[in-house]
């Protein structure tokens, strides 16, 4: 690790603190759990994971890396949060994971360390939750090799966001813990394209995701005005 990082240390402490519950699919990691096969059904829809090398950035107790591993990639999972990480590697060694590998290591290092090495970059739930989201995003960037995918999910900074995804998530439903999500460290699509532009990275697709509290399901959608994702890709730089 490097002796700076990108991490807000009550973010790593938050998340550390409930880890042992990242499996129990009835834990405050439903929603996880529930929108894992959307995300990742869209993500292998444009970029085929399987043979695929993938880094899935902030990867927590290992849902979507792991789940990626099973469609036949190999995968990298890092995250800071050393308790969550834990989690992740006695999962996989439990389930029997093929495939799967995890590190704690910043993504602004292991960019250093190793760049233009992964097919596909995952950041998934995570750019909300640092103090530099832009540092992370062009990471993921020098990470990626030319003509590879970069996918980003996050959460839109609106008044309905804010109604939908803290007031009601977290304190009407109860299905977040109170404090998951900080208005002011929410991202407007507007704000995350431009931080790709930075990085040199070309929005390709951007989707939506919608819960419905009455049937209890998620569902992609084209409207961002809460959940989005976003498809970025690295151009090849003909020399």
């Amino acid at each position: 690790m490097t002796d700076t990082v990108n991490a807000d240390p009550a973010e790593l402490a938050k998340f550390s603190e409930l880890a042992h519950r990242w499996w129990d699919q009835e834990s405050e990691f439903r929603p996880l759990h529930e929108i894992n096969p959307l995300r990742l059904e869209w993500i292998d829809g444009i970029a085929p994971i399987a043979g695929s090398r993938v880094l899935d950035v902030g990867c927590g107790g290992g849902i979507l890396a792991d789940a990626m591993a099973r469609k036949g990639s190999d995968v990298l999972g890092i995250d800071l949060a050393d308790k969550a990480l834990k989690v992740a590697q006695l999962h996989a060694l439990e389930a029997a994971t093929p495939g799967v590998k995890y590190r704690e290591v910043s993504v602004e290092a292991l960019a250093m360390e190793q760049p233009e090495s992964f097919d596909i970059v995952t950041c998934m739930e995570m750019l909300e939750h640092v103090p530099e989201p832009a540092s992370v995003v062009n990471a993921c960037a020098q990470l990626v090799k030319p003509g590879g995918w970069v996918f980003f999910s996050t959460i839109h900074r609106n008044l309905k966001s804010f109604l939908f995804a803290i007031v009601g998530a977290e304190y009407v439903l109860g299905m977040l813990p109170r404090g998951t999500h900080e208005y002011r460290k929410l991202i407007r699509p507007s704000e995350l394209a431009a931080y790709c532009r930075t990085a040199a990275l070309d929005l390709r697709h951007t989707r939506g995701m919608e819960y419905n509290p009455m049937t209890r399901r998620y569902r992609l959608s084209e409207d961002t005005s809460v959940n989005y994702m976003f498809a970025t890709r690295k151009p090849v730089v003909l020399r």
